[in-house]
């Protein structure tokens, strides 16, 4: 798949899974959207060799768009998390009575 082809299929990835992940920051913008798809693309690769014993051709197919998908929705879920655990202890306001 060309670099361009890579570009579009990360923005589309990235796109969806930061709709399906959602949360308050959910606007990261364009490039980051194409870097969470891409990076989600070769972590969705990576898990499903291991899962299956197979590796994932990507070309520009339904089922590597679902592999991409699910890894950019991991990949997310995991960036959320971890930038989301530091946030909770900021955001409590102090005790008063």
């Amino acid at each position: 798949m060309g670099f361009f082809s890579w570009i579009v299929f990360g923005a589309i990835a990235g796109w969806l899974a930061n709709i399906v992940v959602g949360g308050p920051d959910r606007r990261g913008g364009c490039l980051f959207s194409i870097l969470i798809g891409v990076l989600g693309a070769a972590l969705g690769g990576f898990i499903y060799r291991v899962a299956t014993g197979s590796e994932q051709s990507f070309d520009f197919d339904f089922p590597s768009f679902g592999v991409a998908i699910l890894g950019s929705i991991v990949l997310l879920a995991l960036l959320r998390l971890v930038r989301g655990s530091g946030r909770r202890r900021d955001a409590q306001p102090p005790y008063r009575r």
